[in-house]
This record gives structure tokens, sequence and C-alpha cells, in this order.
């Protein structure tokens, strides 16, 4: 026959048989005979069907026709799908009561195979890729589902009465699991589904009997007929075949359950296979609306608020079931559940999205492509992984769809007759099956090697886990007390009997006597590692003592544990920063949420900029006006970058400079998140306020950063002092739409610098951004809370003390409207450059020096804080040098313009020095003074008291200080 050529010489019998048999059918008409000449494309794709497979060929040959009906769809295939199938659907929602389920069932078995004839012809023909062949299935099931559901609900309120609670209607949810649920339902698959309903409650109406039914007894009835409609088969077929059981409880609990019972169930005794379960579940049918607040009900179940590690743990030991089966040479010809197949793609984004979707709202996705595309945006895996991992799946699912179309059988097993092997080779544009079988391979290598660089390997994890096998008896109390100090002192343990006794108080408190039998179970597999990572430290007993502070905290939280042993330079980072500092060590134990960011190795700050669109990326992915979720967010990012830089610090990996600028460039980015939050709220409130030119919308409102912040000096607990200015028409109101209520536009901006003040120091679970100091702001406490550019640069001209000026010389723009910022720092450098009596300066600066000195003492009498203040606030410590550094900037800022163009105090000693202001012994002596003073300061602050420099040497920097200043004031005080 003609038109054969494109097929290999082995298949054209085959098709010759098929195309004899058709064109001798009594069904052959002249017009299916017109139709299949003159449209070769047509008739060519029909050839190809037949070569690919046998079921299509024998409905088209038990039933002509068919080639008719398909030719008209086949001409409308273009047309948006899930219209055109709720369009011609449209007819069965019109049948009434008397028409029976059977007329339902027929009709709806006729639709389904006319779709899915030509479902599978665009996947044989190459007319759809897999995806688009995955969503049609999708919505072909979807669609049937809903019209069934519709016309059996109204039957059965017809019947029984309608279901209803607090006097509401109730409808059936039906949830889509699996691979219905993400849209990616294949040719020949079952259709995995839960039924709820929202309330308990009874069915109402004249039909109801004298007991009326209970809506559980209503839905249950009614999720026995819509299985009934879609699954039973007969002669036409059936429609889907419907498996129920992964329903709470399985096949053993109650077809259908309210959504309180649904909560409880998942809540108290889901289990881990079932969340990674109700990753891809989506309400498919019935009351959708209803059904998604169901899933949102479910997700504290789903998606964990910590990272959740354990996830890859259960991963495994799902993973080692269907290795003993491959062992055993069940699944070698398995594309689905063999290594390398489809699962290990599909696990590999689910335990991901539930590792980190607790976290990140964009992995919440039942798609798989759309997972990938969230973990390679969220930086969970590498853009050139997920490409990698997305092509070898589309292969394997492509030739799923091949071997299920075949027969029309749910299969992904390689055929073993040598004909089917050539046509499903066919199928795949392949010449042969042994090129099939290369290209499989290379896809299933693939698969395997990025699955395993994420789960781990089996063997890897029994390497981990037996590098504390040592270990083992010592945790598990089975030496006794003296070979138990011996093993300590061996392992150089510098207080083996105060880390026996710390060992063994934990293990009889209550707090370990009372846990659950898994969390101890991977306390006793994690305690043996770290005990060994522990024995490696510089100090092991001063680290055990910090780290089981930590084991403490999370050991009912197990996934932490889970994480350590999953990532050894997590564990090594742990004993290494805990070591170094008992500031990270409690930080982590406050927050176990931040062991994730050990994952994480930093050698140098980012940019400014790289942390503004971090922080941007992380609040898109929260819903709008959710306040608690967007603190929660900022505190996240607040403590993850400080726990990265405090770890660069303690390590040496950066300069103090470094550190300073890293901690300032993460609170102005906080700062600017925080006003962009704050002016959305309130301007959905109130509407827009106007601006001094009279025109509205973007804010025309600063921050201006003083003290540290200002000085780009901030350290791990700084306080942010702050000042708001704004350029508003005072005597206007905000602009404002329908419904919104109007203020003056001051009021606006006092109401936004409230917002900020509230969002920068509300306690949450996750602590607290910043402490706000609004005192240096014009008349201080009682001063406006924010004030006008105006009548700021008045204040400052006309009003302000000499130290406020002093203050000034560390101001600086830090957020808000940039033309604002720019003006601003015209008013500040005005000021600056003002003449002065050099005399009263020195003597004003003096006295303020002195006055701050008898008012101000240490926070408590601990040697630490006593330390501390003494390097601040002592004769010749940082503060004395930065009035040194004010003096200098307020009496020659005039000639020298340089002194007022920084900030911070090193780069204007820096400038001084090249202004020649002072001797350049002095200048040396103050610039190192200045450093050493600081690191110190900030030692203290990491808690790092043996990395402290001297106090002899601490001590003569102050000297030569005094010395200094001593100089430099009484020269000019005296003339």
């Amino acid at each position: 026959m003609q038109d054969t050529e494109f097929l290999p010489e082995q298949l054209k019998e085959i098709v010759s048989r098929y195309w004899l048999r058709l064109v001798e059918h009594p069904e052959y008409t002249d017009q299916l005979k017109s139709i299949l000449e003159s449209d070769s494309d047509f008739r060519q794709q029909l050839l190809r069907l037949f070569t690919a497979s046998d079921f299509v060929a024998n409905q088209v040959l038990s039933r002509p026709a068919l080639l008719q009906e398909l030719a008209d769809r086949y001409q409308n295939q273009k047309t948006d799908y899930e219209s055109r199938l709720r369009e011609e659907l449209t007819p069965l929602r019109e049948l009434d009561y008397s028409s029976g389920a059977e007329e339902l069932k027929r009709c709806l078995r006729n639709f389904h195979r006319l779709e899915y004839l030509l479902i599978i012809w665009r996947d044989i023909c190459g007319l759809a890729d897999v995806h688009e062949i995955c969503r049609c299935m999708s919505e072909l099931a979807d669609s049937a589902l809903q019209v069934s559901l519709e016309v059996l609900h109204h039957w059965s309120c017809q019947e029984w009465g309608s279901p209803t609670a607090d006097g509401q209607p109730q409808n059936l949810v039906v949830v889509g699991m699996g691979k219905l649920g993400a849209h990616e339902l294949n040719v020949s698959s079952d259709i995995d589904l839960i039924f709820s309903f929202p309330k308990a409650g009874h069915v109402e109406g004249d039909q109801a009997a004298a007991q009326p039914l209970t809506n559980q007894q209503f839905f249950t009835r009614l999720g026995q007929r819509l299985i009934d409609v879609v699954d039973s088969t007969t002669a036409e077929g059936f429609v889907f075949r419907v498996d129920m059981r992964l329903r709470p409880y399985g096949s053993e609990g109650a077809l259908v359950a309210s959504f309180d019972a649904m909560e409880d169930y998942y809540q108290n005794q889901g289990r881990d296979w079932e969340r990674y379960a109700l990753i891809k579940a989506r309400a498919v049918a019935g009351d959708k609306i209803q059904g998604q607040q169901l899933l949102e009900r479910l997700k504290p179940f789903v998606y964990r608020r910590y990272l959740d590690f354990a996830m890859f743990e259960s991963l495994r030991g799902m993973k080692s079931q269907i290795n003993k089966q491959a062992r055993r040479g069940k699944l070698a010809a398995d594309i689905k559940l063999g290594s390398g197949g489809i699962r290990e793609v599909e696990f590999t984004a689910q335990a991901l999205q539930l590792v980190y979707g607790g976290r990140d709202k964009a992995l919440r996705n039942p798609s798989l492509r759309k997972a990938f595309g969230g973990l390679v945006a969220g930086e969970y895996l590498p853009a050139k992984v997920a490409d990698e991992l997305l092509a070898s799946y589309e292969y394997l699912r492509n030739l799923e769809h091949k071997l299920q179309a075949f027969a029309n059988q749910q299969t992904q097993t390689l055929p073993a007759s040598s004909e089917q092997q050539l046509r499903i080779a066919f199928a795949m544009g392949h010449d042969s099956w042994d090129e099939l079988l290369m290209e499989l391979e290379r896809n299933r290598q693939i698969v395997s090697s990025h699955f395993n660089d994420v789960l781990g390997t089996d063997e890897e994890l029994e390497k981990t886990r037996h590098q504390g096998e040592d270990w083992k008896p010592f945790w598990m109390q089975e030496l006794g007390a003296d070979d138990a100090i011996s093993v300590l002192e061996q392992a150089g343990f510098e207080d083996p009997g105060a880390s026996l006794s710390l060992i063994e108080n934990y293990r009889k408190e209550k707090k370990f006597l009372t846990l659950p039998a898994e969390s101890r179970e991977r306390l006793n597999i994690f305690m043996p590692v770290l005990l060994d990572a522990v024995s490696g430290s510089e100090k092991p007993s001063l680290c055990l003592a910090r780290v089981m502070s930590l084991v403490e905290a999370v050991s009912r939280r197990t996934a932490y544990l889970i994480l350590l042993l999953e990532n050894p330079q997590a564990l090594e980072q742990l004993v290494q920063y805990c070591t170094a500092s008992p500031l990270i060590a409690e930080n982590l134990c406050r927050y176990p949420i931040l062991l994730d960011e050990l994952l994480n190795v930093l050698d140098q700050p980012p940019e400014k900029s790289s942390l503004a669109e971090e922080l941007k990326l992380q609040l898109l992915r929260i819903d709008e006006n959710n306040f608690e979720e967007e603190l929660d967010c900022l505190r996240y990012f607040k403590q993850s970058h400080h726990l990265q830089v405090a770890a660069a610090d303690v390590s040496g990996k950066m300069h103090l400079m470094k550190v300073s600028d890293y901690l300032t460039f993460t609170a102005e980015v906080i700062l600017d998140a925080v006003l962009s939050l704050s002016w959305q709220h309130l301007v959905e409130r109130h509407g827009f306020p106007v601006h001094i030119d009279g025109k509205y919308g973007e804010p025309c409102f600063g921050i201006i950063g003083y003290g540290k912040l200002g000085g780009i000096e901030l350290s791990y607990s700084s306080d942010l002092d702050l000042v708001f200015l704004h350029q508003a028409a005072l005597d206007k109101d905000t602009v404002v739409s329908e419904g919104q209520s109007s203020i003056n536009s001051r009021a606006f901006y006092i109401k936004l610098a409230q917002r900020i003040i509230l969002m920068l120091g509300t306690h949450t679970m996750s602590g607290k951004l910043y402490e706000a100091d609004m005192r240096l702001r014009p008349s201080g406490d009682s001063g406006l809370l924010v004030s006008s550019l105006e009548s700021f640069h008045d204040y400052q001209k006309n009003k302000a003390w000499t130290w406020e000026h002093q203050a000034l010389v560390r101001a600086r723009g830090v957020a808000g409207n940039r033309e604002l910022l720019d003006q601003f720092h015209k008013v500040r450098a005005e000021v600056l450059t003002n003449d002065r009596d050099l005399q009263d300066l020195a003597s004003e600066v003096v006295d303020m020096r002195e006055k701050m000195r008898k008012e101000l003492k240490a926070s408590s009498s601990s040697e630490l804080d006593q330390l501390a203040f003494q390097i601040k606030q002592g004769s010749g410590g940082i503060v004395d040098i930065e009035f040194m550094v004010q003096f200098l900037v307020l009496a020659h800022s005039g000639k020298f313009p340089d002194l007022h163009t920084y900030t911070d105090n090193y780069r204007i000693l820096e400038a001084a020095r090249g202004s020649e202001l002072l001797e350049e012994s002095e200048m040396v002596t103050l610039i190192e003074a200045y450093l050493e003073l600081r690191a110190a300061s900030h030692q203290i602050a990491l808690q790092q008291l043996e990395d402290l420099s001297s106090l002899d040497a601490l001590n003569r920097h102050q000297e030569a200080v005094v010395a200094i200043w001593n100089r430099v004031f009484a020269s000019v005080i005296q003339g």
C-alpha cells in the first residue's frame, strides 16, 4: 500500500493488515474513504497509530465511524481544551432523574472514548508534548468527575433531601491525589481520590425521612454512586479506574470524612508517606473553593515550619523497599520504579519540597515542573540539575505513554516481545530497540546520579553513622565510670569529669526519659557521631557543654539532628563555631531553624544589592497583608545573615570592617523592606499623602541613620539610632479612593513612622528585628516623631545643641526617597561646614564628654560588662576617639570638605590625616587604637574572651589616646 515508506520493513505488514481490515469493513463509507484519500496528513497519522497501538487500531476497526468523529475533533484540537470539554459535556447536566445512572454511564463512556483516542492520537503522532498530553488527560478526568458529581448530587437531593450544616448547603469535595492532582495524569492511569465535606449535619427538605440521613451518610452514598458511574465496566468500557486507598485509614477507613475529621487524622496519625502524597493534592471536583480551604488546613501537616531533613530518612525507607524488589530482579524493566526511573525524579523534587516548603511557599506546588522551578529560584537545586532531571523525566514519561497506549494497559514495564519492542522503538523515534535501550540507560543514569546526590546513597549514610561507632558504648552507658572517664581523657577532653556528668545528667532528665521512641532512636544514632566530632575540636569539654544545650532544645524535633547527620560539613561547622563563640551557640539554641545556614559557607560578604534582591524574593512568597509571616521572614533574614557573618568572623575569614559593612547592609535592606511594607499597609487604609509639590504616589519619606548605623559600624547587638523626615504638604489630606478614610498628610507620616517602629521592635517567636532609638530627632523625646525636611533644617541651624551637631557627623540617609535623602545630605553638609568659635566648640565637646562619663555606668557588675564599658566609655576609649573625630569635623570641615564627606570614623581619620590637622604619629596612633579597641569590643560581643588582645596592650592604646586628647583640647581651649 501507499504512504508506508516512512515505516521500517518489519512493520509494514502489520500496518497493511490493519488497513485491509479497515477498507473491507462494512462501515467503511465513501465519506470516510474521501477523508482518508484527500487528507494525506490524517491518513499518515492513522498509519502511525496502527503501528504504535493495537488498542487504537482495534477501536477504529470495531467501529470505523469513530474516524469521522475523530477527524472533526482533530480539526478543533486548537480550541481551549477545558472550555471545549465543558461545552460538550453540558447536555449531560440536563439528564433527569428518570434517565437513570445507566444512561449517564453510557454517555460518559462514549464521550471519554473519543477524547481518549484523540489524546493518544496527538501523543503518538507528536502533535503535543508530554506535558500537554498529561494536562489534557487530567482535564478530561476533572471534567468527567465534575459533571458526574453535579448530576448525581442533584439526583441524590431529589431522593434523600439536601445536606446542610448551620443552615448552609453542603457539597462534596473531591480531592485528586498523585498524578491527577498534579495535572500529570498518564494515558492509562488510575485516578487517586479522597472524598470530604465541610461540616457534619443532616439532610433537609420534603424528601428527608423521619430519620434524615446525616451528611456523612448522604455523602458516603453519593461517593459510592460517583465511583460506580466512573469506575464500573459496562459494554462501553469504563471512564477511569478509581483508587480510594489514599484516604485516611486506607481501605479500612470511612469513604468520606468531614474537614474536622480529616484535619484531626493527619495531625495525630498522619504518616510520612501521606505527606508526600498530599504534596500533589488538588480539589478536582465538587466545591473547589471549600476544597482549597481544606488543603490549606492540611498544609501544617505537609509542610513543617522548620527545615525537615527527616524526610530524607523517610524517603530512603520507601526507596529501600523498592530497592529490595529491584535486587530480586523484579524491577529491572520497570521505568517507573526501577533505578533511575520516574519515581526517583518525583522523589527528588518532593523530598526537597518537604524539607524547605515550610519556609518557602513557592515550593508548595503539585506540579513537578513548577516545583523544580521553585527549587531553582530558591537556590535549593542547581538549574543544570533541574534541567537534566526534567529532560530525563520527559523522556521516561513519553516512553511510559507509548507502553500504555499500545494496549491501553496500566504498565511501566518494557515489553519482552521483539515485535512490540520494535513498534515501541518506532513510536519513540528510534531506529531500533537497542538504540532505545541506550537512550533509556543514559537517562536512567542521569536520574540515578542526581537522585543519589540529593538523597545520598545508603553507603554514604552508613559511613557517616559509623564515624561515631566507637562512641556508642559511652553514649549508651555501657561503660563503668572509670572507663568512661578514660575514654574522654584519651579523646582529649580538657575536663572529662564535667563532660561525663553533663551526659549522665541529661540522660536522667525527664526531658530525655519521656522522648518518643522515634526521637530517642534518632538521638541514639546522632549522639555518638556528635561526640566523635566534638572530640576533634580544640576544647571538646567546652564545645560539648555548648552543643548539648542545642541537643536538648531539638531532641523532640529530630529533623534538625538528621540535618546534621545528613550534612557532615554542617556538623563540623557547628562544632567549630560553638567552640569559638558562646553567642553563636546561644543563638542556635534559641533559633534552631538557623541550623540550615551552617550549610552555607561564607567567605565574602554579599553586595547590598544581592541582599536586597534576596529579601525581596523571600517577601514575594508571602501572601499580601500577612503581617505575622512578614515579621517572621524579616527576622529569619536578619538572624540567618547575622549567623553567617558571625561564623565567618570567628573563623577569621572576614575582617572587622567587612563584618560591620555586612551587618550595616543587612539593617539597611531590612529598613527598606519595612518602609515598603508599612507604606503599602497605610496606603491601602488612607490613600496617598500629598507631597509638598502637590504630587502624590511614591513615599516622600526618608530614614536617617545615626550612630553606628550611620557610621557603617554596626555590631551584632546594636540598636538603630533613627530620625524620620518627610516632605508632605502639611495642609493637605491624603488622596483616597472610595471606602478609605482620609487623614492629614502629616498624620499619615506619623502613622508610617509608628508602623516602622512596630515592625522593628515587635517580639515574636523568632525574636525581634532591632530596637529603634528615636532620641536623636529634633527636640529629642519631646519632639515630633517625624519632621519635615524644612523644620529639620531650621532646627539644626538655629536650635540644635553642639552635641546634636556632633551626632550629625555620623548621620546619613539609609532608606526612603532618594531625592529627599540627597537634600538631607546637603543640609548636613551646610550645618557641618558652618564657622564656629574653636575655643567654645572645644569647651562644649569636653564638657559633654565629662557629663557622659559621670552619667553612664556599666550595665552590670560582671567582669565582661565592666571590660566592655572600659573599652568603650573609659578614658582613652572608643567614645573619646569618636569625640575627637567629631570635633575635627565641626572645627575644620569648612576648610577641608573631605572631613564631612564620610560618616564612619575610620575614613574621617584618614581624611584628617591627609589634611595634616594632627601630627602624623598622632593620626597613626588614633587609627591603630580605634581599630584595636573596636576589635576588642567586637570580640566581647561574640564572647570570645580568649581572642582578646592583652589588657596591657589595650591599656597602652587608651593611654596614648588620653595623651592626644589632652594635647588637642588643651591647645585649643588655652589658645
